[in-house]
């Protein structure tokens, strides 16, 4: 089986080619809704965007290019959008207004607020924190930042800021997090320095147009991972997933719990190494998920927690406060939902605990709107006696809307 493009990658190269000088095609960009919320920003802000399936073409008119929306900026359901876009938003000479859906709208913004405002900026906020957030034109400076949690999406505002403010910015990070964004900056031409985990970027670049190729979204081939995992007889290829080291830490995560799986045919394209991922149902030991491990997965947690009630010792998830503020409240809504099946779980303020063993029966459950949570639970129903309903999952479209059809042709 093949996925669509990476959600991760698909957003910045958007973004980067908005501010580039001249056409970017990308290819296989991402065909979930999240990403078609930053294209829909991104024409919103005068920007020449063509679209035929999965190929894109970006007409970019340099860092001074972008011209003063009619209307409130829709970043849709999406984090990603709202928060990397917010960056380059700051610097502009002119007012803007982005907004979101009701899930959203719940999702508190402060990181970005707090550091970009530190930058010069002029931000106004529902009670200080929510969407929509007011955008006022601002003169931005250099910043010195150390990232109080670790971070991608903040990390990548902020560096997205630097690029239009006075001198060199600076981002510390606690714990590593996905480097899409310093390798794009570097692949259009900007100037980024990566030492550890303190990335600086250069101002005023003029950042060049590119000829690009998503690879496949590996947080989206974790479902098709831990479903193979699961289901005796499974075997399964997916061709042409990204393997970015930051991102890569969840197929560690799977062989050190047991699982049989290989990597063949590496490839790199504009710095992003793929390869095709192979995988056998396997006998699962369980494991623990903690400190920066747990930044590296955190997306991959509530398909990891179906995976730890089927493993031999269960799974262990520390450190991931974060989670509490998702699309869901992702330690409630996966606890809610394994409680359904009859699976215990113990839930803790930062993370849970599943035991292992443990038997999944068919049940009534719920996406809660958030997209991974549908598509985890579709997993765990496979492996549950009897036929599972799942309310709502038509959210799994926010990132992967072929999702229950490719699941479907890999059962038949």
């Amino acid at each position: 089986m093949r996925l669509p493009g990476d959600k991760s990658i698909s957003h910045r190269y958007a973004m980067l080619a908005a501010i580039a000088e001249g056409r970017t095609r990308i290819h296989n960009y991402s065909t979930g809704a999240d990403c078609a919320s930053t294209l829909g920003c991104v024409r919103a802000l005068g920007i020449p965007v063509e679209r035929e399936a999965t190929e894109v073409t970006v007409s970019g008119r340099g860092l001074d290019g972008l011209q003063p929306p009619s209307e409130t900026l829709d970043a849709g359901n999406s984090g990603s959008t709202i928060r990397m876009l917010s960056g380059i938003l700051a610097a502009q000479p002119f007012a803007s207004r982005i907004a979101g859906d009701e899930s959203l709208s719940r999702r508190p913004m402060q990181r970005i607020i707090q550091p970009l405002e530190a930058m010069g900026a002029s931000i106004a906020a529902r009670e200080g924190r929510f969407p929509p957030l007011e955008i006022h034109s601002a003169r931005l400076h250099s910043i010195d930042y150390t990232l109080p949690v670790a971070s991608a999406q903040v990390k990548t505002c902020l560096l997205l800021a630097g690029l239009f403010a006075d001198g060199t910015t600076v981002v510390r990070e606690p714990a590593r997090t996905r480097d899409h964004t310093e390798i794009a900056l570097r692949e259009f031409g900007a100037a980024v320095d990566v030492r550890g985990r303190v990335i600086s970027v250069e101002s005023r670049p003029r950042l060049r147009p590119l000829d690009l190729t998503v690879p496949g979204d590996l947080s989206s081939a974790a479902f098709f991972l831990v479903a193979a995992l699961l289901l005796p007889g499974s075997h399964i290829v997916i061709e042409g997933v990204g393997l970015n080291p930051t991102r890569s830490e969840l197929l560690d995560c799977l062989i050190a719990m047991g699982a049989d799986l290989r990597v063949r045919n590496l490839a790199l394209g504009a710095g992003e190494p793929s390869g095709d991922i192979e995988v056998r149902h396997s006998r699962i030991l369980g494991g623990v998920i903690e400190k920066d491990l747990t930044a590296a997965l955190i997306d991959e947690i509530p398909v990891l927690a179906v995976l730890g009630a089927a493993s031999q010792d269960g799974l262990i998830v520390r450190n991931a406060a974060e989670l509490r503020v998702k699309e869901t409240d992702r330690i409630a809504t996966v606890a809610e939902n394994l409680g359904r099946m009859g699976v215990a779980v113990e839930v803790f303020p930062d993370g849970l605990r599943v035991p292992g063993r443990q038997k999944f029966r068919a049940a009534e459950l719920d996406s809660f709107g958030d997209h991974r949570i549908a598509m985890a639970f579709a997993v765990a129903a496979l492996a549950a006696g009897g036929e599972s309903t799942i309310c709502g999952a038509e959210a799994a479209a926010v990132s992967f809307p072929e999702f229950f059809d490719l699941l479907d042709g890999l059962r038949a």
